[in-house]
């Protein structure tokens, strides 16, 4: 799963609420205001200013301890550490707090985009704030370290050096289960050494946010969509209950089709973790070949660098603009060079750098069917970034409607750019080729339905259970073993006690913490929009479209990215979809896998 990243501790941006283009644009001159908005807009124009030269500072060190990475060289630590200082220092300095509450108390005379500038405004100061100058430098100084500890360091299979790709690959091809054991457990080697700076940070999240009034950072952070903490959790199960008869589906498959693929006579209860075909059991899609498609051998007939100008294309056939040069220049799209002297963060991600028009991706694109899906939601975002790039959206407000819309359309692109339809104008399929419908469901449901447990069930619930109930030390790992037998079904090779740390070797555990329901909650709006789309717009069967060239399909979409972190959320939803927030869509997209799966389990034992 591929995250957005807003630069480490410039995730201050602000995914906040209300209403769209005629409503943003009441602010954007000062001839029509009254003296207390005129007054208010100064110290917004002055702060605005301010803080994107200090996020842009801050981006830019981040992206340098991002794409170079050298052992034992803390040049780019240090710089990270002091561009994230100042920018702190500004968001949450208490002048800043006292005026932004200050002008918060006379709302009913402000305009609506003046408030939520405010509101941005204080939520990026409870990251930061100098009323606790000393932890919140201190917060800083330990998420710099954890980033290199994390992104340094040295895998290891076999005695010789491995990525992290390399273990990917041998979780999804090998059958010699002894072989996968060793893969998945040299995944894991990073956990132990990420422990003790991990519970400092909790600490010190904690203690940072609590400063400005909120439990925990948990708390904190699900707050950005304007719920409390329980309200996100019921959320979240909600989500798990509504797909779970699917999921029970899909593990009692594949853990008959699993043990008889590497001959096991006895299936056992619970998912081996070593057996499924990702570090973390989140994506179970390679376990499904669908006959009559090779995509990764038309793909690597089409070489890396074609990958992401096809994503470019595709965007650019909707009526979006083409990539600014600078993305091609500055990004870092492709894996290092085996002689290369330093490391790269290979989690795929893209980047704001300057809230304008500074747009960078961070990928190890090879040319393969991954890849290829991945380069489509990583422009989704960089898309998203430039649409948002508007007179009629504030620098504050420049974020999605909130952060899980960011992931949507990024994941939404990703499914439109794999359907058949599509895939066979682009010739990277013959459009005459003879499909079994239901094993490419099946291998879509792998990817998206099995990843819903893991997302909402077992990381937003420990990290719910670590950030707001304080879990002890020496029960982290037996907490995440517990959360994936409940929510996945899934068991580790054999006893993992406390000296692992399983749940740290999943990097946004550490650098992009308490917030990993936003993938679950993204993969319910993308199928609504999907659903939308396919309908409404293309009159097409939501199985089998083809978004490519069409302009409405391109304006639809434009209009929800336009009003960025303007445009309330809730609303936004209601408007363009005509339901609200629903897993009814995603399941109703899978309901005709559901008699395929039930026949082929007549008779096994379901044990979840």
């Amino acid at each position: 799963m591929k995250k957005i990243i807003l630069t480490g501790l410039t995730a201050a941006i602000l995914f906040s609420c209300s209403s769209q283009k005629s409503e943003t644009a009441e602010n954007t001159t000062t001839t029509e205001l009254t003296s207390e908005q005129q007054e208010a807009q100064a110290f917004l124009d002055e702060y605005s200013k301010t803080f994107q030269d200090l996020y842009t500072k801050s981006a830019e060190a981040e992206w340098a301890s991002n794409t170079k990475i050298v052992e034992g060289d803390s040049t780019n630590a240090v710089a990270t550490r002091k561009a994230n200082e100042a920018f702190a220092a500004f968001t949450g300095s208490v002048e800043n707090i006292e005026k932004a509450k200050k002008y918060l108390e006379q709302k009913d005379k402000l305009t609506d985009i003046q408030v939520k500038q405010l509101d941005a405004i204080l939520y990026a100061a409870a990251n930061n704030p100098q009323t606790v100058p000393d932890v919140v430098k201190a917060r800083i100084k330990a998420e710099t370290e954890q980033t290199e500890k994390l992104y340094g360091f040295d895998y290891r299979l076999n005695g010789k050096s491995v990525t992290t790709n390399d273990i990917d690959n041998i979780l999804k091809t090998e059958n010699d289960v002894k072989k996968r054991l060793a893969a998945w457990n040299a995944s894991k080697e990073v956990g132990p050494g990420l422990k003790t700076g991990l519970l400092k940070l909790r600490d010190l999240r904690n203690k940072t946010v609590q400063n400005l009034g909120y439990d925990d950072y948990f708390t904190y952070q699900a707050s950005d969509y304007g719920m409390t903490r329980p309200e996100m959790m019921a959320m979240m199960e909600k989500i798990n209950q509504e797909l779970m008869p699917l999921y029970r589906e899909l593990h009692t498959y594949a853990r008959y089709e699993l043990a008889k693929k590497y001959g096991v006579k006895q299936v056992p209860d619970y998912l081996p973790a070593h057996w499924l075909p990702n570090r973390w059991g989140q994506d179970w899609s390679p376990m499904v070949e669908v006959k009559g498609i090779d995509l990764d051998g038309a793909l690597k007939a089409k070489g890396d660098k074609w990958l992401v100008e096809q994503a470019e294309r595709f965007y650019v056939s909707l009526g979006f603009d083409e990539l600014p040069e600078s993305f091609y220049t500055k990004s870092s799209l492709y894996p290092l060079p085996p002689n290369a002297n330093y490391k790269k963060n290979n989690h795929a991600s893209a980047w704001h750098m300057d809230l304008d028009k500074d747009v960078r991706s961070l990928m190890s694109v090879e040319p393969n069917s991954e890849w290829y899906e991945t380069t489509h939601h990583e422009l989704g975002h960089i898309y998203y970034y430039m649409t948002y790039t508007n007179p009629d959206v504030p620098v504050l407000l420049r974020g999605g409607a909130n952060r899980a819309y960011h992931e949507a359309i990024g994941s939404l692109m990703g499914l439109a750019a794999m359907q058949k339809p599509f895939l066979a104008e682009l010739q990277l399929i013959d459009k005459n080729t003879q499909t079994d419908e239901v094993q490419t469901l099946l291998k879509e449901a792998l990817s998206y339905v099995t990843f819903i447990p893991f997302a909402s069930g077992v990381m937003s619930e420990w990290e719910h259970d670590f950030y707001a109930k304080n879990l002890p030390a020496d029960q982290l790992n037996k907490r995440w073993w517990e959360l994936a037998k409940k929510y996945q079904g899934m068991v580790p090779p054999t006893e993992r006690g406390e000296n692992y740390l399983d749940a740290a070797t999943k990097t946004h555990i550490n650098d992009d913490a308490a917030q990993y329901y936003d993938y679950a909650l993204s993969y319910v709006i993308l199928f609504q929009l999907h659903d939308h789309i396919a309908k409404n717009i293309l009159k097409q069967d939501p199985h089998a479209t083809n978004y490519y060239g069409n302009k409405e399909v391109g304006k639809f979409l434009h209009d929800i990215m336009y009003p960025g972190a303007s445009a309330d959320w809730r609303k936004m939803l209601k408007d363009k979809t005509g339901e609200e927030l629903s897993a009814r869509a995603m399941v109703a997209y899978f309901q005709p896998l559901m008699d395929y799966l039930k026949q082929q389990n007549k008779g096994r034992k379901y044990t979840i």
